[in-house]
C-alpha cells in the first residue's frame, strides 16, 4: 500500500515547479477557455443580437463582470468556513457548465439566466484554485512568483483558444455553438480535476471534517442551496444596472468591515501589518483592472467598428485580435518574465512586489497612449491600424504580468492560512470593482448620439483612452513614492 501524500511531500519538490502545478493549470486552462470565450462575445452579442446601444452594452458588460468577481469574495469565504477549496471548485465548475449549456440551448431566451449561473460558478471556482496553487509552496519559498507566472501562462492557453474560437463560432456560424463550446470545455476541466485531485489530497480539504458526517453534509447542502437561491437576485440586477449600483455600494463596505474584523482578531501585530499592506495593493488593483478590463467592453466595440482587418501580411478579424492577443502575449512572455525574476533574485536585484505593481501601471499607461495614438492612423471612414492596436496589447500584457500574477502570489504570501480564501476573494472583489468601473468608463466614452459615425466613435473612444493613460501614470508615481512605507508593512515579504 502506497504512503499517503502529505503537504510536506508536495512542498519539498525539486526543480522550478511542483508537479501538482501542472494538474491545476490544466483545470484552470479549460475554465479560462470557458470564461474568456464567453467574455469576448458578451458586448458584441448584446449589441448585434439583443440590439443594445454601445452605452447599455458597456454598462451591462461591466455589471456582469462585476458580479462574477464579487461572488469570488463570497466563494472564498464559503470555502474557508464550510466547503474547502476542492468542493467549492467542483460546485463552481458544475454551475459554469450548466450556465453556458443553458445559453447554448437558446441564447436569446436564456442569456440572463445562464449568465446568473456562470456568475455563481465562477465565484466558487476562481479564488479557490489560485489558493491551492499558493499551498503548493512553503511560505518562504522564493520560487512562488515564478510558479504563479507559469500557472498564469498555462491558463492563458485556454483564454487564447476560447477568445478566438468563441468569437469565430458566434460571428461566422451560430451563437449556440459559441456558448456550447464554452460548456464543453468546462466539462473537460471538471473531469480533469476529478481525475487528478488525489495528487493534491492534503490541500483544499473541507474544514468541517471534524464534524459528524450528517452535520457536515447538511451544512454543505445549505451553502449550495443558498447560492442557488441568489439566482433571481442576480438576474434582476443584471437586467437593471441601477440595482448593480446599489449592490456595489453595499458589498464593498461589508467586505472591508469583515476584513477589518478579521484583522482585529489577528493577535500577531506583524500579520496585521502584512494584511494592511495587502489591502493597500488590493485597492490600487481596482484602478488597474478598471483600465485593463476595457478589453471586453469598449475595446471590443472599438475593434468591431474602427479597425482594419489587415495585420502584417494577412487578414484577420479584429475581434479575434482583441480577444486573443493578450493571452498569446501572456503565453510567450510570462515564462520569460518569470525566469527574469528568478535570475534577478539570484543576484539579489529582483524588484519587490510594490515596484512590480508600479511597473504594471507604467506599461498600462504606455498601452493606452498607443490606443489613443490609433487616431493618427485613421482614414475618413473611421478605420484605423490593427497593427498599432496589437502593439498596444503587447504593452498591456507586460503591465498585466507585472501586477496580476504577482498580486495572486502576494495574497498567498501575506495572508494567514485561516484567511487565505477570504483574502483571495478580496483580491477578486477588487477586480469586481475594477470591472464595474470599467463599464462606467466605457459607457462614458461611447458616443451618446445613435447616429454617430464610425469616425465620431473613434475620436470619442481615443479621447477616453488618453485619460486612462494619464490615470495609469499618476498611479505609478504614487506607488513608487509609497514603496518604502508598504515594504516596511510587508516585513521582508517580497
Amino acid at each position: 500500500m502506497s504512503k499517503e501524500l502529505t503537504l510536506e511531500d508536495i512542498q519539498n519538490f525539486d526543480g522550478k515547479y511542483p508537479k501538482q502545478l501542472w494538474y491545476l493549470f490544466l483545470v484552470e486552462m479549460w475554465e479560462r477557455f470557458c470564461f474568456y470565450g464567453m467574455r469576448g462575445v458578451l458586448a458584441i452579442f448584446m449589441v448585434d443580437q439583443l440590439l443594445l446601444s454601445d452605452r447599455d452594452a458597456n454598462l451591462k458588460y461591466g455589471a456582469i463582470q462585476a458580479f462574477v468577481y464579487a461572488f469570488t469574495f463570497v466563494g472564498g469565504i464559503f470555502a474557508d468556513k464550510f466547503l474547502g477549496f476542492k468542493r467549492s471548485l467542483i460546485f463552481g465548475a458544475s454551475m459554469m457548465l450548466l450556465g453556458n449549456g443553458l445559453i447554448a440551448l437558446s441564447p436569446h431566451d436564456y442569456f440572463y439566466f445562464g449568465i446568473a449561473l456562470t456568475i455563481i460558478g465562477t465565484g466558487f471556482f476562481k479564488p479557490n484554485i489560485s489558493s491551492m496553487v499558493g499551498d503548493l509552496y512553503r511560505e518562504d519559498d522564493p520560487r512562488r512568483d515564478a510558479g504563479f507566472g507559469m500557472f498564469y501562462s498555462g491558463i492563458n492557453v485556454g483564454a487564447l483558444l476560447g477568445g478566438i474560437l468563441c468569437v469565430y463560432l458566434g460571428k461566422n456560424y451560430s451563437w449556440n455553438y459559441a456558448f456550447a463550446a464554452a460548456a464543453l470545455v468546462m466539462l473537460i476541466g471538471l473531469i480533469i480535476f476529478l481525475a487528478t485531485k488525489r495528487h493534491i489530497k492534503p490541500i483544499g480539504n473541507s474544514p468541517l471534517l471534524h464534524m459528524p458526517n450528517a452535520t457536515r453534509i447538511r451544512t454543505e447542502l445549505f451553502v449550495y442551496l443558498a447560492a442557488l437561491a441568489s439566482i433571481p437576485l442576480i438576474f434582476m440586477m443584471i437586467n437593471n444596472t441601477r440595482y448593480t449600483d446599489y449592490f456595489m455600494y453595499i458589498i464593498g463596505p461589508i467586505a472591508l468591515g469583515y476584513f477589518f474584523l478579521q484583522m482585529k482578531r489577528e493577535s500577531d501585530s506583524k500579520a496585521r501589518q502584512q494584511l494592511m499592506a495587502a489591502l493597500i495593493l488590493i485597492l490600487f488593483s481596482i484602478l488597474f483592472f478598471a483600465i485593463f478590463e476595457q478589453a471586453g467592453g469598449s475595446l471590443a466595440l472599438f475593434a468591431n467598428n474602427n479597425l482594419h482587418d489587415n495585420l502584417l501580411f494577412f487578414n484577420i478579424d479584429p475581434n479575434v485580435v482583441n480577444n486573443g492577443a493578450n493571452s498569446l502575449f501572456v503565453i510567450v512572455f510570462s515564462p520569460l518574465l518569470g525566469l527574469l525574476w528568478l535570475a534577478m533574485a539570484r543576484k539579489k536585484a529582483e524588484p519587490n512586489t510594490v515596484i512590480k505593481f508600479a511597473l504594471g501601471f507604467v506599461f498600462l499607461g504606455l498601452a493606452y497612449y498607443l490606443f489613443f495614438g490609433t487616431r493618427f492612423f485613421a482614414d475618413a471612414e473611421g478605420k484605423t491600424s490593427l497593427g498599432v492596436f496589437t502593439l498596444a496589447y503587447l504593452a498591456v500584457t507586460i503591465g498585466e504580468l507585472c501586477l496580476s500574477p504577482i498580486g495572486l502570489s502576494m495574497i498567498t504570501k501575506l495572508s494567514p492560512k485561516r484567511l487565505g480564501g477570504m483574502m483571495m476573494g478580496l483580491w477578486f472583489l477588487a477586480s469586481a470593482y475594477g470591472q464595474y468601473v470599467a463599464g462606467l468608463l466605457g459607457a462614458g466614452m461611447s458616443s451618446p448620439d445613435e447616429n454617430a459615425t464610425a469616425l465620431d466613435k473613434l475620436m470619442a473612444y481615443t479621447d477616453g483612452y488618453q485619460q486612462l493613460a494619464i490615470y495609469s501614470i499618476v498611479a505609478a508615481i504614487i506607488l513608487f513614492a509609497l514603496s518604502p512605507f508598504i515594504k516596511r508593512l510587508m516585513h521582508g515579504v517580497r
